[in-house]
């Protein structure tokens, strides 16, 4: 991959009520052949056709006439930039009358004094450090039997059809046994940060948070990694926003977690493959799609593998949302 050629960066905008609405792409000159590659794939246009795929118009006016046509015809729709507020600032957004959509990094602010972190949450972190010590399916059940919400969720994941069994579950350890400790801990990852529903940030810190860790995965799989590398890029993902999460800093957040050393390297400081995949992805995040590409380089990712794994990873999100809300 040429160090210029950059990827296209999904970035998520919330309705005015702060839940996700609408991704906006951002494309810098550099982006050229990944727009394309963007473009004229099938699953863009199934994605762009179930959830709002946008650009600013300030965007729109730089890219070459026939980009710009295969990306609407793709569904891709162009907005004006008044319609987008930009808030940084903690708490729930107040955009002003004209705005459709809210950018920005407000949810990434720590937690408020008020909001101490639910029980459900607490619960979901020490089930962590539980399947991560490999501890007893009966030290887990009695964790999950003081929270009535993390144990009906549970038990409507293993009874869905996606499981792939038709038997009826009745118990936490039917459940354990039937989604493995490998799944379990993802599943509590994603309780994490959707247990706290009076927490303005919390939806669109799942959203990122899932789409983050999701690209993490198929990018390892692009780098040749085994599926346990890849299960930890995943994680690697999930992990790195802990810290946001509960306003503690992440280093020790994760220390009681009893994670492997290569992966607590990998979150804490981008040491290894699966660091310079999170690197890649905060850096996205920044918006810095030209720092991006010398790390993607380095990987011998392409900037269209990065664009393709971000749009998979954007519609497992939207497919989960969507389960979840079911």
């Amino acid at each position: 991959m040429h160090p210029t050629t950059a990827p296209v960066l999904f970035h998520f905008l919330a309705h005015r009520q702060g839940t996700p609405g609408a991704v906006l792409l951002d494309c810098s000159d550099a982006a050229v052949e990944a727009l394309h590659t963007l473009s004229t794939h099938p699953d863009f246009a199934t994605f762009a056709a179930e959830f709002a795929c946008l650009l600013a118009s300030s965007q729109a006016n730089g890219l070459a006439p026939n980009v710009l046509a295969n990306l609407q015809a793709a569904g891709c729709v162009v907005v004006n930039d008044a319609s987008i507020c930009m808030c940084n600032d903690a708490g729930k957004p107040q955009p002003p009358p004209e705005a459709v959509w809210i950018d920005g990094n407000w949810y990434l602010a720590p937690p408020s004094s008020a909001q101490s972190p639910s029980a459900s949450r607490t619960l979901a972190l020490k089930l962590l450090q539980l399947v991560n010590a490999d501890a007893d399916t009966r030290d887990i059940e009695d964790v999950l039997r003081q929270d009535a919400a993390l144990s009906y969720h549970l038990l409507r994941l293993v009874n869905s059809l996606g499981m792939g069994t038709t038997r009826r579950i009745t118990s936490f350890s039917q459940a354990i046994l039937i989604l493995g400790h490998n799944q379990l801990r993802r599943w509590l990852n994603l309780m994490l940060f959707a247990a706290r529903t009076d927490d303005p940030r919390a939806p669109m810190l799942l959203a990122n948070v899932t789409v983050r860790a999701r690209t993490m995965e198929l990018l390892a799989k692009e780098c040749g990694l085994d599926r346990a590398d890849q299960d930890m890029a995943f994680m690697a993902g999930m992990f790195s926003l802990l810290g946001v999460l509960f306003g503690t800093p992440l280093a020790e957040l994760i220390k009681p977690l009893q994670l492997s050393e290569v992966l607590v390297k990998a979150v804490t400081s981008h040491q290894g493959t699966v660091g310079q995949l999170l690197l890649a992805m905060e850096l996205a995040a920044q918006r810095n799609a030209c720092g991006v590409a010398p790390v993607l380089a380095k990987l011998q990712i392409s900037a269209g593998q990065f664009t393709l794994a971000s749009l998979s990873a954007c519609q497992w999100m939207h497919d989960m949302a969507r389960e979840m809300q079911q």
